[in-house]
């Protein structure tokens, strides 16, 4: 076995699986589920979702054991300027919500939830600018949920909002190319998010100008390193972004964009500020719009407090285990 792959025994030693509540109902979950574990180099998080299958996952493995047991890239900057996050709610619900993210300036608002419609989508946005003022900035994510028409439509009726960035409108790359051609007099940047992290071929989004800017996150590209060389290549302007990890994920997440050379957008790594419940006291949630950079450390406590029930945890370590084997027969 390749020693860039610790035995499971490493990962199993310190590991916990934690249960942690959301304030509002995102990405269609109530509660985040993920395992922490420590490494030489400190806490690290293997989070990926659910459904996701175990190659997949896999890859999100690569990246904590990567961010735990090596040493990570220099850091640019100490400080991140992060991002608050808008659910799909309703929109007298968003000033409660952007106020749980202290002092930022941009706003990313989730659209074409299922079950809601355009008016829903077009309400909310208002709300956020509203709250935010003129000179705020607001983006959008719709997770791949329209068609291109759906996304023509929808972004003209968002365009009076005076939108940052449009995030992975559609779900596939020739859409995102298509609807890119179509919204160019708008002036509404399109950015790639699933067509970047979900993809066999990461780079293939901007080959086929399919983006304007790549939103990166470090645990589903397999790490700090592998984001970077993701960037690099593919010559194009990056957010980074959190995949709803912990403050311990987000500390990696925080690792990628302090290390970028150019960070131009405010990154998606204030989403701590969406949990009722953390591992770290405090939550690694955004202060006067701004995120240190640094590795945390959980609090027995509070691992203890959310813990995860038996069935989870089993459920948890046996994910692990499939994912470790898949590492290590491909590092022989």
């Amino acid at each position: 076995m390749s020693n860039s792959v610790p035995p499971l025994s490493e990962l199993l030693a310190s590991a916990r699986v934690v249960a942690l509540p959301l304030a509002a109902r995102f990405r269609g979950i109530e509660v985040r589920e993920a395992l922490v574990f420590e490494g030489p180099e400190g806490w690290t998080e293997f989070s990926p979702f659910a459904e996701y299958d175990d190659r997949e996952a896999a890859t999100w493995l690569t990246a904590a054991i990567d961010f735990g047991w090596m040493p990570q890239p220099a850091a640019v900057r100490q400080e991140i300027p992060v991002n608050a996050t808008v659910p799909a709610v309703a929109a007298a619900s968003v000033p409660s919500v952007l106020a749980r993210f202290d002092g930022c300036r941009t706003a990313k608002v989730k659209v074409a939830e299922g079950g809601q419609r355009l008016s829903d989508d077009v309400d909310r946005v208002r709300a956020v600018r509203e709250a935010m003022g003129p000179e705020g900035r607001v983006r959008v994510d719709a997770n791949g949920g329209w068609n291109v028409d759906e996304a023509e439509r929808a972004l003209h009726a968002l365009a009076e909002f005076d939108l940052e960035y449009a995030e992975q409108p559609c779900a596939a790359v020739d859409e995102l190319a298509e609807l890119r051609r179509r919204v160019k007099y708008m002036g509404i940047p399109i950015a790639a998010d699933e067509s970047v992290r979900k993809a066999s071929d990461p780079l293939a989004v901007a080959r086929a100008g399919a983006a304007d800017l790549l939103v990166v996150k470090a645990q589903p590209l397999g790490g700090v390193r592998r984001a970077l060389a993701i960037v690099a290549e593919a010559g194009l302007p990056a957010v980074v972004s959190s995949a709803l990890d912990t403050s311990i994920g987000l500390s990696m997440g925080a690792a990628l964009a302090a290390a970028l050379p150019e960070l131009d957008y405010d990154c998606g790594l204030g989403t701590a500020s969406l949990f009722t419940a953390d591992v770290t006291t405090p939550p690694l949630a955004p202060v006067g719009g701004m995120l240190p950079v640094g590795r945390v450390a959980p609090d027995p406590e509070l691992l203890a407090r959310h813990e995860a029930s038996a069935d989870r945890r089993e459920w948890w370590l046996d994910r692990l285990a499939r994912c470790h084997a898949l590492l290590a027969g491909a590092a022989i």
